[in-house]
């Protein structure tokens, strides 16, 4: 395998979840108490697991950590928060659904990485311990659930009349 172009696929990857991170920390604290907040604290460890199974598998590949792509993503997401959503010093209904949007964007290149790790490897006996499948199937239905909080934020952030978030449908399907 091309060593180089996996260490700044990799080292990418981690950036992305670093920001990542850090996102979805923010939003479940200005979300603690609703529907999206409780969906958050059970999310964030699994982020974490992720991201440690992501530095394990550069590990294992013996690759070089990248800091400063890691810093540049954690310093992005603190500024992204300046960015405008109608409120000037209160979290907004925008907020929320601008939030989701990036966490479902998270979550599809997540997806693609363990799917891609998945491919390659049947190729690399160093990467045949690792869960790929699982961590595929996992957020699959994190990206599921993420897209139905993101479709109750767009309600909420584009109603004619205030409405609290989380009056909508059911966060999980029912049997």
């Amino acid at each position: 395998m091309h060593t180089k172009r996996l260490g700044i696929y990799f080292n990418d990857h981690l950036a992305g979840s670093v920001g990542g991170l850090e996102l979805a920390r923010r939003t479940e604290a200005e979300n603690r108490g609703n529907l999206l907040g409780r969906y958050l604290a059970t999310l964030i460890p699994e982020l974490t697991e992720d991201q440690q199974t992501l530095l394990s598998v550069m590990d294992a590949l013996e690759l070089k950590r990248d800091p400063l792509k890691t810093r540049a993503a954690w310093a992005a997401e603190k500024v992204s928060r300046l960015k405008l959503n109608g409120s000037l010093v209160r979290y907004s209904p925008l907020s929320r659904l601008l939030e989701l949007e990036a966490l479902c964007s998270a979550t599809e290149g997540r997806l693609s990485l363990w799917r891609t790790l998945a491919r390659i490897s049947v190729k690399d006996a160093r990467l045949a311990r690792f869960p790929f499948e699982a961590l595929v199937q996992r957020g699959e239905a994190q990206h599921s659930v993420l897209q139905r909080l993101r479709a109750q934020a767009a309600d909420v952030a584009f109603a004619d009349e205030p409405q609290p978030f989380g009056s909508g449908e059911p966060l999980v399907a029912g049997p």
